[in-house]
């Protein structure tokens, strides 16, 4: 049976398994287990799993900076997908940065990943074409020298 619930600090590695076995999801230096237990604590009870017989399958990393708020490395196992896994975590998602006042979200997907927009296009979000993101490291990640 399929089992929903916010994420803890004691998925992270789990989910970093996950998110590490998916194509179309990239990990950085910011994902680290550093930086994500951090990000945890700053958006508690913002991130979901699913878990099938307490075996983690799907996971999404949600947070929001006061204003707006974001989605990362939704992901599901794919032994498990067309099971609507993905969606309720995104349902979960949105609930959890509702009640915290956000009232937009955004999430970051990668040009090539056409099986990605495709999903986020199924869930209406829409395509920013006025805007680019761009990047600056400005310090090492936690837990890195």
């Amino acid at each position: 049976m399929m089992h929903f619930r916010a994420m803890t600090i004691d998925d992270l590695s789990s989910a970093l398994e996950l998110w590490q076995s998916c194509e179309g999801i990239g990990i950085g230096d910011s994902d680290s287990p550093d930086e994500l237990t951090a990000f945890l604590q700053r958006n508690p009870e913002m991130s979901w799993v699913a878990l099938s017989d307490d075996q983690l399958v799907g996971a999404v990393l949600v947070g929001h900076d006061g204003r707006r708020g974001f989605l990362y490395h939704l992901a599901t196992d794919p032994k498990f997908r067309r099971q609507g896994i993905g969606q309720t975590l995104v349902q979960h998602a949105i609930a959890s940065l509702r009640a915290a006042g956000i009232i937009k979200c955004h999430i970051f997907v990668y040009r090539t990943n056409a099986q990605g927009r495709e999903f986020w296009d199924r869930l209406s979000f829409v395509r920013r074409n006025d805007i680019d993101v761009q990047s600056l490291v400005i310090a090492t990640p936690r837990g890195r020298s």
